[in-house]
C-alpha cells in the first residue's frame, strides 16, 4: 500500500514477478477491495495471473509517510507494514518488502523480529551503480548517529551478504572518510578503522573516499547512517540530472532522424547503467528476519527488482547465515 504509486505499483510488479519465478509465492497485505481491483486490472492488461500462489491479508489502516515511527508503532498495528512483517515473525512468510515509510519499517522491524546477539543495530545496506558494476554501501539511514562497533558490525553483515548471496568471494571492503590517509576522519571513523582491522577473513582495504564507490575500487562501502542517506540522496539526484540535461541538450541540438537513431540505443544503454532504480530493494541486514525497502518512488521495473532481492535472500537464509558469522566473533573486537 505504500510508496507513490501504491497497488498501480505494487500489484503489477508482484503479478509480473509470480510469472518469473515459477517457484515463489506472495501474500499481498493490504486493503483488499483496492488489491483485487488492481488484479483485474492488471490481468486485464497482462493476460497472466497466478491466483493459487497469492493469498491476500485485508488491513485496514496504512502508516502514512509522515507518521512518526514511535505511533506508527503503538496505533497502527492493523496497518500493512505491521501485519507484513508479522508475518514474518510468525514464520508464515520468508520476507517481507514495502515501499512505505522506512523509520516505521524499522521500528516494526526492530520490535517484532528484532536483532540477533552480538549485533547492536540493522544496518540498511543497497547497491550503488560504479564503473566496475555495483558497490553494496551500509548504513543508508537506520543510524544516524553511530558507533565504532555498529560500523565494524555492518562490514562483518556484508561481506556475509555479498559473499553469500552474491557470489564474491573476498569482498573489498572500504570504510568511507573525507580522505585516505591514517590521520583523516572524526573519532568514529577512527576508532571503527581499528576495530575493522582486527576482524579475522575481511578483505579490509582502509579509508576511502566517495569517488572511490563510483569508480568501483571497493565491493563493500562502510559509513554511518546520516553519511550513507546524504550519499544515497546525492547519488538519486545527480543521475536525474545528468539525464535530464542530456535530454534537454539533445533537444537543443535538432539532430536529424538518423542521427537520433544511432544516439538513442546509446543513451538507453547508459540510462540503464546510471539508473538507481536497477538496484531497488535495500534490505536490512541485522534483523532475525528478511526485511526489503523499496525506494518509495520506484515503476513497476523497480519494485520487482525488490522483490526479486527479497527472494534471492530468503533463499540463502541470509539472517541466518549473518548470525552464524556474528558467533565466530563472538567476544572478539566486534
Amino acid at each position: 500500500m505504500g510508496g507513490d504509486f501504491g497497488p498501480a505499483v505494487t500489484i503489477p510488479a508482484s503479478l509480473a514477478v509470480l510469472e518469473q519465478s515459477p517457484g515463489l509465492s506472495l501474500t499481498l497485505v493490504g486493503d483488499q477491495s483496492q488489491i483485487e481491483a488492481q488484479i483485474d486490472t492488471s490481468m486485464a492488461q497482462s493476460g497472466t495471473h497466478h491466483p493459487e500462489r497469492i493469498a491476500i491479508v485485508h488491513t485496514p489502516d496504512v502508516i502514512e509517510m509522515d507518521d512518526k515511527p514511535s505511533v506508527a508503532l503503538r496505533k497502527k498495528k492493523n496497518s500493512s507494514t505491521y501485519r507484513a512483517i508479522e508475518l514474518v515473525s510468525q514464520g508464515r512468510v520468508d520476507a517481507c518488502v514495502s515501499g512505505g515509510n522506512t523509520g516505521a519499517l524499522m521500528a516494526i522491524g526492530c520490535h517484532l523480529l528484532k536483532t540477533y546477539p552480538g549485533i547492536d543495530r540493522p544496518a540498511i545496506v543497497s547497491a550503488f551503480p560504479t564503473l566496475e558494476g555495483r558497490c553494496f554501501v551500509l548504513d543508508l539511514g537506520a543510524n544516524a548517529a553511530a558507533q565504532p562497533r555498529y560500523l565494524s558490525q555492518f562490514a562483518v553483515m556484508a561481506n556475509a551478504m555479498t559473499n553469500l548471496v552474491y557470489g564474491v568471494s573476498s569482498p573489498r571492503i572500504g570504510l568511507l572518510n573525507m580522505g585516505k590517509e591514517a590521520g583523516k576522519g572524526n573519532e568514529l571513523v577512527q576508532a571503527a578503522d581499528l576495530l575493522i582491522r582486527e576482524i579475522d577473513d575481511l578483505n579490509y582495504v582502509g579509508f576511502i573516499e566517495a569517488n572511490d564507490i563510483f569508480e568501483g575500487k571497493v565491493d563493500i562501502a562502510v559509513c554511518d547512517g546520516f553519511v550513507g542517506n546524504v550519499m544515497l540522496k546525492t547519488m538519486e539526484s545527480v543521475a536525474a540530472m545528468v539525464d535530464q540535461r542530456v535530454e534537454q541538450q539533445l533537444q537543443k541540438e535538432q539532430l536529424s532522424a538518423r542521427d537520433s537513431d544511432k544516439i538513442s540505443p546509446l543513451l538507453a544503454r547508459v540510462r540503464h547503467q546510471i539508473d538507481p532504480g536497477r538496484f531497488n530493494g535495500a534490505s536490512f541486514l541485522g534483523l532475525q528476519g528478511t526485511v526489503i525497502k523499496s525506494h518509495g518512488a520506484a515503476d513497476q521495473s523497480a519494485f520487482e527488482r525488490a522483490l526479486h532481492t527479497a527472494s534471492a535472500h530468503a533463499r540463502f537464509d541470509l539472517p541466518t547465515r549473518i548470525h552464524e558469522r556474528i558467533e565466530q566473533l563472538n567476544g572478539s573486537c566486534i
